[in-house]
């Protein structure tokens, strides 16, 4: 089974958003997600706990983990999403970056925009490496 790291810089929004949605659509067995951050904050950031919650999703028991090189080499893929430079790097990975906004303190009407962006780029590499449900 292949496994997608969905990285950020604190992996309390973004991350953690992609991880969750991805892991609820992907066809059983073919792959997982993780998602860590370069500086993980201490939880998930409130906003995205109820913009997930409204989908059906509970983000209220995760806690955001570090980025470390050995979490980012049992990876097949790297997804960044505003780490950049700061996420680790492996020859041969796969790599993607994707430029989402940072949902920490937008309005409730924005987290939602930002969790239906990245739910739209998850649903697009789920159908493209063909692991959609």
């Amino acid at each position: 089974m292949r496994t997608v790291l969905f990285a950020c810089v604190h992996s309390a929004g973004r991350s953690q958003i992609a991880a969750a949605l991805f892991n609820h659509a992907v066809r059983r067995g073919a792959a997982v997600a993780i998602a860590a951050g370069t500086r993980p904050a201490d939880h998930v950031q409130p906003g995205v706990v109820e913009a997930m919650h409204e989908i059906g999703l509970d983000l209220s028991v995760v806690e955001p983990r570090l980025l470390t090189d050995e979490v980012a080499r049992k990876a097949d893929m790297i997804v960044s999403m505003g780490c950049k430079e700061q996420c680790p790097w492996v020859p041969g990975q796969d790599r993607l970056d994707w430029a989402v906004d940072d949902p920490k303190g937008r309005a409730p009407d924005e987290v939602r925009r930002i969790r239906d962006d990245i739910r739209a780029r998850v649903d697009e590499l789920l159908r493209e490496q063909g692991w959609a449900a």
